[in-house]
């Protein structure tokens, strides 16, 4: 599922090749030596409502989008999750030998992993989603069962 930034990118790129293509016709048709004027006007006359309406319609989903974008509600976290006695049981001690190395994770994404073990999420599934070692995520879901 693409996001919404990488939607408007997509659409930008395209908005902009189309503008690109059109300069270069109109470029190309006012530098065209032409035997017969007529013809090059009502070849021109046809093309550039083409390309008006391509862009318009480009133009118009990119602002539909952004449209829909802010009327979605924004999602709710679950305050229950953090409260004041949320890293209560964290092993500290056991943890800080592995925050002193030259690729330690982050102490948040530590938290973050304490939190989904104090909320049932087993080393595995933690592993994949943080990125973390797996003795440091067995240690904090082992800490996290024997807090329960």
């Amino acid at each position: 599922m693409r996001t919404l930034s990488q939607q408007r990118t997509g659409e930008g790129a395209a908005m902009l090749g189309v503008l690109t293509l059109v300069a270069l016709e109109i470029a190309a048709l006012a530098t065209a030596p032409a035997p017969r004027p007529a013809a090059r006007q009502r070849g021109s006359h046809r093309r550039c409502p083409a390309a008006f309406v391509l862009v318009a319609a480009v133009w118009h989903s990119h602002r539909n989008a952004a449209r829909q974008a802010r009327r979605r509600p924004h999602e709710t976290v679950d305050d229950s999750w953090f409260t004041a006695r949320t890293l209560d049981g964290f092993p500290k001690e056991a943890v800080r030998p592995y925050l002193l190395g030259k690729d330690a994770p982050s102490l948040n994404r530590l938290y973050t992993a304490w939190i989904l073990a104090t909320h049932g999420e087993d080393a595995p599934w933690i592993e994949r989603r943080l990125g973390l070692p797996a003795d440091i995520t067995r240690l904090l879901v082992d800490a996290a069962r024997q807090r329960h």
